[in-house]
């Protein structure tokens, strides 16, 4: 049985571009690039060169650049790091109650540390309402974060219109872009933001290494200690591998991300259109059109999540109940309950996330498992 791939929101295959420029700095090319020989010196070519290819892909500054370990450090530095640095003007931080656990336990954490944390609900397509931000803040508010598009159902949140309202009164705004880099164009010039996480694991590049963008000039305190590498924002000797294959993902991904979200949107739609057609009881979850292209979020009326996945798992076809981090959990998504979404459907949801090898060939056998598995489970 062949097996079929359509989990890409949890994790995507290492891009065989990616491996190749990987390859050298795991053999011959395995220098220290705080070492001044020649050995270091390639080593550290190399990931300055992934410093510039990522930056070019944001549309940033390289020195803006940050390597770290993944989306989770990004976002715990990024909040770690801006909020104790504005801490002279205020103690106020705002973010939602769909964002990633890597924000939303950072955010509770600095709640007992001092900082007055706000969490804004969200509509029933998990979307932050402007209205709902501006009566958040405060002369105390100093930072926002609000994740670009949300990791379970693929809604695109207002990042920028939050930016806009955030700097009118002198507040930093970060954002999550682990789920969006690599699927609809990402730039901080457009976005706005003062700070910016990634993940490269997400985007065909190798587990263990991320980026964090920290415009110039935004205040911020290092969290570790122990180095001068990355600025002494990020001390300890650089995964250079991992950042190498980083940069190619970032400019791969870059490249062709008009051309490929337009080919996920058409399978999306055809997709959603077949199931709608041939499942009774199926309802999709998320905004409708400000969504990732590849991510189709739903439940299947009686019919657990978990059986259907278990189910369609023997058929060799992999796709989530929700996100990677929470898999397994009986207990329903926090972010569709804080969707509104009933208890007995929120158990009863899936998330197929689609990629680069996805064909209609793909979406069409995935349609045809479903409509014979759903019956035979209600039973």
């Amino acid at each position: 049985m062949e097996r079929l791939y359509l989990d890409h929101a949890a994790t995507t295959p290492v891009a065989t571009e990616v491996l190749e420029a990987m390859l050298p700095y795991l053999e011959t090319r395995f220098g220290n690039p705080s070492s001044v020989h020649s050995f270091g010196r390639e080593t550290r070519e190399a990931v300055e060169n992934a410093r510039n290819l990522v930056a070019g892909a944001l549309e940033a500054k390289p020195e803006e650049i940050f390597f770290t370990s993944g989306g989770t450090e990004s976002d715990v530095l990024a909040l770690r790091g801006a909020a104790p640095a504005c801490r002279g003007k205020g103690n106020r931080i705002i973010t939602s109650s769909v964002e990633h656990h890597a924000v939303l336990e950072t955010c509770l954490a600095l709640d007992t540390e001092g900082f007055d944390v706000t969490v804004l609900p969200v509509d029933e397509h998990g979307t932050v309402r402007l209205e709902d931000f501006q009566p958040a803040v405060s002369d105390k508010t100093i930072l926002v974060s609000l994740m670009h598009a949300n990791n379970e159902v693929g809604t695109i949140q207002p990042v920028r219109e939050i930016a806009v309202l955030a700097h009118r009164y002198g507040i930093l705004a970060h954002t999550d872009a682990v789920q969006s880099f690599g699927k609809i164009p990402v730039s901080v010039k457009e976005l706005g933001v003062d700070l910016l996480s990634i993940s490269g694991h997400k985007i065909y590049g190798p587990k263990g290494i991320g980026a964090l963008f920290i415009k110039e000039g935004t205040p911020f305190e290092p969290v570790f200690q122990g180095g001068g590498q990355e600025q002494r924002r990020r001390p300890g000797t650089e995964n250079v591998p991992g950042i190498v294959g980083l940069g190619v993902a970032a400019a791969l991904v870059s490249a062709g991300v008009e051309k490929e979200m337009e080919r996920l949107r058409r399978l999306r739609h055809r997709l959603v259109g077949d199931l709608e057609e041939r499942i009774a009881g199926i309802r999709f979850n998320g905004h409708p059109t400000l969504c990732l292209p590849g991510t189709v979020h739903f439940s299947v009326d009686g019919v657990a999540g978990n059986q259907l996945l278990e189910e369609l798992d023997r058929q060799g076809i992999a796709v989530s109940c929700g996100a990677a981090c929470t898999a397994g959990q009986a207990k329903p998504s926090y972010v569709l309950a804080a969707m509104g979404l009933e208890e007995n459907l929120a158990v009863n949801s899936v998330r197929v996330s689609m990629g680069r090898g996805t064909t209609t060939q793909d979406v069409d056998r995935l349609t045809e498992a479903l409509a014979a598995t759903v019956p035979r489970l209600r039973v």
